[in-house]
């Protein structure tokens, strides 16, 4: 029962982002700022999306529904008995009968990150270019690591296995939540299911963390919490972050294209590769 009650609420985690995001989004005609359109799934999936980017970096309260409690809740369970109790009954559950570890968490936890480069090498477009989508990651990872690394060696929470005292918050949560939450943002005009697999893959990692006896359930909620609101603020930044720091930056710079071809000449022979960004 506790293990389907975990993975309904991080299915919640999606659900709820992705419905407070399209109830935010203004579609705007007027001026320089473009029209919202929507592609087929499977057709036009690597055709350029017209969207605001003034729209992708606004800030609006509403986007902190989903973050904050997860945040506020994790802190709540270091000291609340009832959520405390719960944590212990969700491990006990979890370690009945576990012959074997996954260890699929040390690599699920980059996955959402590193397909963000497979769509675009694949020519799937998403609202901003190579650098730019760089920056972005860059700046929420930063954000994130800072953030739980200082949670973790001030706050001294025990693993559940006993290993160390630096359990709260799952920086592994974090990491995989942090990419999921770019996809859905970057891409969720493309396609919607973008975002559903990271934010599957999302959950996934946080439950392998608990399953393999290294998280309490709290430690990963408010690691999802830490990940998904460190990608909302690096782009609510971004806008003073590309004008004050990369000035020189030019302006809708390409994406990052990669030509390979094989060549012979003569009695040579080779294989050439160029890369543009």
């Amino acid at each position: 029962m506790k293990t389907a009650v975990l993975l309904f609420m991080l299915a919640l985690v999606y659900n709820a982002n992705a419905q407070t995001d399209s109830l935010m989004m203004n579609v705007r005609t007027e001026g320089t700022v473009g029209s919202v359109i929507r592609l087929s799934d499977s057709a036009n999936a690597a055709a350029p999306v017209s969207v605001s980017r003034c729209d992708a970096h606004d800030f609006k309260l509403q986007q902190l529904i989903l973050p904050v409690p997860l945040i506020v809740i994790g802190f709540v369970g270091l000291d609340n008995d009832w959520l405390r109790y719960q944590n212990g009954e969700m491990r006990e559950e979890l370690q009945e009968n576990i012959d074997r570890r996954f260890t699929v968490d040390d690599f699920s936890q980059y996955a959402p990150m590193a397909s963000v480069y497979v769509l675009n090498l694949c020519g799937v477009k998403g609202i901003h270019g190579f650098w730019d989508r760089t920056i972005l990651l860059a700046t929420s990872t930063l954000l994130m690591g800072i953030t739980n690394n200082t949670l973790k060696y001030s706050m001294k929470i025990e693993r559940p296995d006993g290993s160390s005292y630096n359990s709260f918050p799952s920086g592994h949560t974090a990491m995989a939540f942090v990419g999921a939450e770019f996809l859905w943002k970057e891409y969720k005009d493309v396609s919607p299911w973008i975002g559903v697999a990271g934010y599957s893959v999302a959950a996934g990692t946080g439950f392998f963390r608990m399953y393999n006896n290294r998280h309490w359930f709290t430690d990963v909620i408010t690691g999802a919490g830490i990940g998904i609101l460190s990608t909302k603020i690096a782009y609510w930044s971004f806008p003073y972050i590309e004008k004050h720091l990369f000035k020189k930056k030019k302006k809708d710079s390409p994406d990052l294209q990669v030509i390979a071809s094989p060549y012979l000449n003569g009695e040579e022979k080779g294989f050439v590769c160029s890369v543009r960004f």
